[in-house]
């Protein structure tokens, strides 16, 4: 696998996509590529893709991990409890707040001199759209930015961004593609949380009558979201095997759920991504 150089150079861009507790394989991935010192002119994250980017941003090396798993296994920050107690399947008070100002602060200063531009992906309420933000120096708006591109549908609140509401990224745009290479980043390295040749029911979604009443284009994305994930899986693979594009990729199929809550299962799948990434030769231009 991988048997020839990945090169980056000014046009080069890396892609993670979400994917819940999937994204501890980009965990793996990410700390893979911090201990070789290797950097993207453009990175854009989507969901948990955001998260974990934001610590590679940082270079906070292993920091995302801890979150992932570590604090997981501490503070079981994912279950119904939550979504009956506060609204949200998991408590965006610790992943949000107590995380990022007082058990492993997110290195601000850092992250606001990091070369390279890095974009989170959300999904606006009233447009379904996919909305692409860049913010390097507001604290605050970063977080918003990144809780909103993590407000998973039906089971998180909506978030606010600049006033507007927001919901997950992946609704939107799952995987950022065609817009690092509407950008001019055409040589993209892709990260996914899901094994070759997976795919999603090739049909509409059932939205339920009473979510999101009062945001009909939202309903739509959300109905359409599965048939326009495979499309863009279609599309990676098509630039892929043109050699447009490198994915990473687990390569087992995978047992780890969006809200998975075995650390085991989840130490796993970091490692996985730490190893297959290790494996790639990039050569920076």
């Amino acid at each position: 696998m991988y048997l020839k150089d990945v090169e980056i150079d000014g046009r080069s861009s890396l892609v993670l996509e979400g994917g819940g507790m999937r994204g501890v394989f980009t965990c793996g991935v990410l700390d893979a590529l911090m201990d070789r010192g290797i950097r993207f002119p453009y990175t854009v994250g989507v969901s948990a893709g955001a998260c974990n980017g934001l610590s590679y941003m940082s270079g906070q090396r292993g920091r995302a991990k801890y979150s992932n798993i570590d604090l997981l296994e501490k503070h079981h920050y994912i279950g119904f409890k939550h979504l009956l107690l506060k609204g949200n399947i998991m408590d965006f008070d610790l992943l949000f707040d107590e995380f990022p100002n007082r058990i492993i602060p997110y290195d601000y200063e850092t992250y606001a001199r990091a070369e390279g531009r890095f974009e989170m992906v959300t999904t606006d309420c009233i447009t379904g759209k996919a909305c692409y933000y860049e913010e390097k120096n507001d604290p605050k708006r970063i977080i918003d930015i990144v809780k909103a591109s993590s407000s998973l549908p039906y089971v998180c609140p909506k978030a606010e961004v600049d006033g507007r509401k927001m919901l997950d990224g992946g609704i939107g745009d799952s995987i950022p593609v065609k817009r690092a290479r509407e950008l001019g980043y055409d040589r993209s390295v892709v990260v996914l949380t899901r094994n070759r040749g997976y795919r999603k029911p090739d049909e509409p979604s059932f939205v339920p009558p009473f979510f999101y009443c009062r945001y009909p284009a939202l309903r739509k994305a959300i109905r359409m979201r599965n048939m326009m994930y495979n499309k863009q899986i279609y599309l990676v693979e098509e630039l892929e095997s043109k050699g447009e594009l490198v994915v990473i990729r687990p390569e087992r199929p995978i047992e780890v759920g969006r809200m998975e809550r075995d650390t085991s299962k989840l130490l796993a799948l970091y490692n996985e991504g730490y190893d297959i990434a290790s494996r790639i030769n990039f050569v920076v231009k």
